[in-house]
This record gives C-alpha cells, structure tokens and sequence, in this order.
C-alpha cells in the first residue's frame, strides 16, 4: 500500500554529516550507485561515474544559473530589511519578492542597498510582495552581481553565504540566470568530468528550469497528496530536445532536471514547443505517480520531509529510499546541497 503520511518520509539525520562545504574537486564528492535489477550497492565516486552507466547514455542537466538575489539593506527609517528578489521576470516592471523586515510590511515602503531601491508596490497574500527598483532591468542584474548575495539554504552556515560560494554553488555549465537555489546534483560535475564522459562515448543535453524557493518549502500538511507544488518555469531549445529525444539510456541529473523531463513527456516520448517561450511546472512526484522519462537519476541526499526524497521516492518506494539513506548515513556520507550523492539505475519495466 502507497504511504501518503508525511511522517513516513522522515530520518534522523547526524548534524555533522550536513555538509557546509563542497569537497576541493567537484567530482571527488562520493556516490553511491544503487542497480535496482540487482538490488546492488556500490560505493564509488563522481570522476567514476562513466564506469557504471550503459554506453552512449545521455546525461542531462539543468543549466539554469543561480542569481545573487538576496539584497541586505534598510527602511526608509534606517531598521534592517532584507529583499529576497524570487524571479527575474518582472511584469510591468515588478518583480515577486519576500521582504524581511520589523514591523508590518504595507505599500510605498522603501527598502535601500546603498543607491538601489526597492519599494513595495503589492502585498500578496501568499507572503509574497511585489516590488519596484528605481532602475532598469539590465542595471538592476549590475546591481545584484554587485551588491546581492548568493541564496545558500538556511542548514548551510545559518544561510549566510560568501564570496566562495559565488563559484561553489554554481554548476560550471550555468548559463541562463535565474534561479534562486542550484540545481544541486550538478555540482559534482567539473569540466574536467563532462569531458570525460564525451571522450567515453556518452552524450550531454540540457535543459533550463529556474529554481524557485518553493523548491526548498517544507511540506505542511499530513497527507502529501493535499500539498501543492510552487509553480516553476522551464524550457527545452530545439537541439537539446532532438538529443533527449534520441537518447538510447536517458540520465537526469538532478530532481529538477527530471520534473522538466517528466513534465514534457507526452504519448511515449519529450514534446516541448521550442517557439512557445518558456512553460510553467507544478508537477509533484511521489509515491503512486509513475515516472515515464528517464532511466537513471543522478541525486543528492535530500532533508527529511520534503518534496525531494518524496520524488526519489517515485522511482524506488519509499522502504527503499529510506533504507539507501540509512546506509549513506551508517557510510557517513555527506548530506544535502554540498553533499554527496547517489546515481539510481532503474529497472526496465
């Protein structure tokens, strides 16, 4: 029987196991390769990764890059505030937004970051805002590689990022700006690598899908099946999707590359309208929900509880899931978006 209780996708996790830091080389992260025709563990690392998928796979990542967009400044009244900018597609010159600051937020606040500022044009009832910058698109991207600070998750150093993760939590394929949280699973791929698994025959795609803080939201209610997804925003380029659509042994690496992948898949193969501009996902993956477009996943070890493990949870069950991260833990494997991470080879149906 399916488990949709919340408190069924939960662990105990030792803290010293979350990792704070990447490992100095991107692929000597660890990885733990599990075979489901086999029901076989083996511990290996990422510059390995070649060894243990079927030749000429097709590995697909998410190029989406991560923008530094948390902007610490003042009120108009000089208390502290921060703005959280979630997306930079902006709607009339109005971008979406959290804002953390004392006292109640209301309309015509102004918050400034030295000579850039923001004032709060709508209050969502989402606890969200919309606000205005008082410049144009192209400065205020200037502006936010100037002063913004790079969104690490709050289990990393309290949240509080630095200059190094500017690089480190950033795949070094990033190309189009916009996502708030990185896509994780590609981290442990350096150039290095990516050259490697060509020169072994296999074959890299991408796909874009801008993360957004939602990705990261715990799941309140008790049963999964009443929890709504954030909506994100995702595109596949023509040849991109020619080479996802011929792939002999289909790879996502990471969750968001597969929920761009699976929410494509349509009557037996990835559709995607390459002149219809970008498209918009809420699709939530778990346990009962049958997952069609890929044959192995690349993925880090994700929190108790969330959305994430639930997501792993649709290509294995939960028991097994939960009895992979078990061992990870007793191996002492390192947690979360600086962590390690497994490669899952799923058994053909």
């Amino acid at each position: 029987m399916t488990d949709f209780n919340l408190q069924s996708y939960d662990f105990l996790l030792p803290p010293e196991l979350i990792a704070d830091r990447p490992v100095p080389d991107r692929h000597s992260s660890r990885l733990l390769v599990y075979d489901e025709a086999k029901d076989q563990v083996i511990h290996t690392y990422y510059h390995k990764i070649a060894d243990y998928i079927p030749a000429e796979s097709t590995l697909v990542f998410n190029r989406s890059k991560v923008f530094p967009c948390r902007l610490l400044g003042n009120k108009a009244s000089g208390g502290a505030a921060e703005v959280f900018v979630l997306s930079l597609v902006s709607h009339n010159g109005l971008y979406p937004a959290m804002i953390r600051a004392s006292g109640k937020r209301k309309t015509g606040d102004e918050f400034h970051f030295t000579d850039l500022k923001a004032r709060l044009v709508e209050v969502k009832g989402d606890g969200t805002f919309l606000v205005k910058f008082n410049c144009t698109h192209e400065i205020l991207l200037e502006k936010l590689e100037t002063i913004g600070k790079i969104p690490i998750p709050p289990y990393i150093r309290g949240g509080e990022s630095d200059e190094l993760d500017k690089k480190t939590y950033q795949t070094v394929y990033a190309k189009e700006m916009g996502s708030v949280a990185a896509p994780t699973a590609g981290l442990h791929f350096s150039q290095e690598l990516l050259d490697h698994l060509n020169k072994t025959g296999h074959h890299l795609a991408s796909v874009t899908l801008h993360v957004g803080a939602g990705t990261f939201a715990p799941i309140k209610s008790e049963n999964i099946l009443e929890h709504k997804m954030h909506e994100e925003l995702y595109t596949i380029d023509q040849e991109n999707l020619k080479k996802i659509r011929e792939a002999k042994f289909r790879i996502a690496v990471g969750t968001t590359t597969l929920r761009t992948l699976e929410s494509s898949w349509k009557e037996g193969n990835i559709e995607f309208d390459v002149n219809g501009g970008m498209k918009g996902t809420s699709i939530f993956l778990h346990p009962g929900k049958m997952v069609h477009s890929i044959d192995a996943l690349v993925t880090n070890f994700h929190l108790p509880k969330s959305s994430l493990i639930m997501l792993v949870s649709s290509l294995l069950g939960r028991k097994k899931v939960l009895e992979l991260y078990d061992l990870a833990i007793k191996e002492k494997y390192r947690f979360f978006s600086y962590g390690d991470g497994m490669l899952i080879l799923r058994k053909k149906s």
